[in-house]
């Protein structure tokens, strides 16, 4: 799946030697998985953090320090199960789990990704700003850094579970 929407988005930037290991990082938060017509349609995970700048921008726009945020990221709907809300659902499962931990979610996406950041604000994401992102092959990307829902008055007292799953 991971092969198929890379060839459809160019996402992820540059397609993984090892797909399992891209999905499955060691410092998950949660991960899930969704399920079409018997057949696996998208993924997340939840991170509690991804490169300085998009911490430091997402820190310094909701006024919590970079360990009350949890980052969405692997966020990916193979391209036949779009249109579906399977990454809207991906999406909101992310952030519930986020907010149960009593941290606000974020994410960020590459600015050529404009289906992704369609989907985002739909889902009433806020755009926080933009920030440069440099890989070890000195390549750089453009990002957009949004951020999720808000956790209710009691910031830091997890909610209790009983999110919905994906």
């Amino acid at each position: 799946m991971l092969r198929h929407v890379h060839e459809a988005d160019g996402y992820p930037l540059h397609l993984p030697e090892d797909p399992s290991a891209f999905v499955a990082v060691p410092d998950a938060l949660g991960a899930w998985v969704a399920v079409a017509d018997g057949v696996l349609a998208g993924h997340v995970v939840l991170r509690p953090a991804v490169n300085p700048s998009v911490m430091a921008l997402a820190s310094a726009a909701t006024g919590l320090p970079e360990t009350r945020l949890a980052v969405v990221g692997r966020l990916f709907v193979a391209p036949w199960a779009r249109r579906r809300g399977v990454g809207g659902a991906l999406l909101a499962r992310a952030a519930v789990e986020a907010l149960d931990l009593g941290r606000r979610p974020v994410l960020d996406v590459v600015t050529k990704d404009t289906a992704a950041i369609a989907l985002y604000r739909r889902e009433g994401w806020v755009e926080a700003g933009s920030v440069q992102t440099s890989f070890r092959s000195g390549e750089t990307v453009d990002e957009l850094v949004f951020l999720g829902p808000s956790p209710g008055p009691a910031l830091g007292t997890p909610r209790a579970s009983g999110g919905s799953s994906a």
